[in-house]
C-alpha cells in the first residue's frame, strides 16, 4: 500500500522523521527511520535523509507493504530504543535562559549526525525538547550547535536557543572569548607544571579518519593544516599517570587528543590515538576527557560560570592510582 502526503505550509521546516512519527502513529520512531533509510519513503520521488527539512508542497510517498519495512518491533529494535532512551536520560540540563541552554553531554552520545545519517544524537534530543531550535544555526542538520564534543567525551556544552544567540556565541568562540576547560588523565609523568602546545593539526596522511600534529617549524605544514593552541596545568601526579586541567584557545577536531599524543602523553582510554605499546592494567572503557568548566559573558551582559564534576567512573579510576609528590 502506498500513501502520498502533500506538505502544507504549517508543516514547512519540520524534519522528515519527526513529521512521519506524528503522521504514522502505529509505527515507532526507529521503524520510521528504518523505512526512510531503506528507501521506502520518497520525497518528490527521491530518496531522502532522515534529517531532511520539509518545504511546502513537498510530496512524500510511503510504501507501507515493502518487504524491506519492519512492521513489528523486534527484540533488537526494542533493545535499541531502550539504549537510546537510556542515553537521553543521561543528558543533564544544567541551566536554561531565554537565549541558551547549558547541558552536560554524556559519553557515547553523538552531537549531530554525520554523512552516515546517524539517529538519536544530541540534535534529536534538542528537537524533541525544543522544536523551535530547528531554525537556529547555519546547517539544518546541526540546529543549535555552535561547538561540539567528541562522541566519547563528556561534559558541558552551550546550546543557543535563537539565531541572535547563535551569532553571539559563534563570535565569542571565534574571538576565543569563552573560558572552556577540560580535565584529562594522561599516560606518563608530565615533567612541567604548565605548558603550551602549538602544533598545527591536519588530517593524517597515512591513516584515514584521524588527525595528526605537525610542529610549527617542521616544514611539513600545508594550507589544509590549521594552527591549534592547547594550554595545560598539572592537577595531580600519580605513578605512571598525570591529571591535567586543559584550556584550548582554538577548537580543532580532536585537538586535545592529537596534541597530547604528539606531546608524548596520550590520554588514558583513547583507543584512536593511544600508542599500542602502552598497556593498560585496567580497562576504563572510555576516554578520560571531560569538559568540566565553561564561563562567559552572555548576550544579556551577565557573567556565567558553570562547572561539572568528573563522572563517577573517572573519579573511581583516579582513586585506584598511587599519588606522587608534587614537582616544585
Amino acid at each position: 500500500m502506498k500513501n502520498t502526503i502533500t506538505i502544507k505550509l504549517e508543516n514547512q521546516g519540520q524534519r522528515l522523521d519527526i513529521f512521519l512519527s506524528e503522521y504514522l502513529t502505529d509505527y515507532t520512531r526507529s521503524q520510521i527511520k528504518k523505512m526512510i533509510l531503506s528507501g521506502d519513503v520518497l520525497v518528490n520521488n527521491k530518496e531522502a535523509s532522515v534529517h531532511k527539512f520539509l518545504k511546502e508542497d513537498d510530496k512524500i510517498n510511503i510504501s507501507l507493504n515493502s518487504s524491506k519495512t519492519v512492521t513489528k518491533t523486534t527484540n533488537k529494535s526494542k533493545d535499541n530504543q531502550k539504549d537510546n532512551q537510556d542515553i537521553f536520560k543521561d543528558i543533564k540540563l544544567i541551566s536554561k535562559t531565554d537565549d541558551f541552554l547549558i547541558i552536560e553531554k554524556p559519553v557515547g552520545l553523538l552531537v549531530h549526525p554525520t554523512d552516515k545519517n546517524e539517529t538519536n544524537t544530541l540534535v534529536d534530543w534538542l528537537l524533541s525538547k525544543y522544536p523551535n531550535i530547528k531554525n537556529v544555526g547555519e546547517d539544518p542538520a546541526r540546529p543549535g550547535i555552535v561547538h561540539r564534543l567528541d562522541k566519547d567525551v563528556s561534559g558541558l556544552m552551550v546550546i543557543p536557543l535563537n539565531q541572535k544567540s547563535f551569532e553571539f556565541f559563534k563570535q565569542k568562540f571565534k574571538l576565543r572569548d569563552i573560558d572552556k576547560r577540560y580535565t584529562a588523565l594522561v599516560h606518563g609523568e608530565v615533567s612541567k607544571n604548565t605548558d603550551e602546545i602549538t602544533f598545527f593539526i591536519g588530517r593524517s596522511r597515512s591513516k584515514e579518519g584521524i588527525f595528526a600534529a605537525r610542529p610549527t617549524k617542521s616544514g611539513d605544514i600545508n594550507d589544509k593544516d590549521k594552527q591549534a593552541i592547547t594550554e595545560f596545568s598539572v592537577l595531580k601526579r600519580f605513578k605512571n599517570y598525570t591529571l591535567l586541567e586543559i584550556k584550548i584557545l582554538t577548537g580543532r577536531t580532536h585537538q586535545i587528543r592529537v596534541h597530547l599524543k604528539a606531546y608524548g602523553h596520550p590520554i588514558v582510554g583513547d583507543k584512536l590515538y593511544l600508542n599500542k605499546k602502552i598497556k593498560m592494567k585496567r580497562d576504563l572503557s572510555r576516554i578520560f576527557l571531560h569538559a568540566q568548566h565553561l564561563a562567559f559573558v552572555g548576550p544579556d551582559d551577565q557573567k556565567y560560570d558553570f562547572s561539572s564534576p568528573l563522572p563517577e567512573k573517572l573519579r573511581s579510576f583516579t582513586k585506584s592510582l598511587k599519588e606522587q609528590p608534587e614537582i616544585k
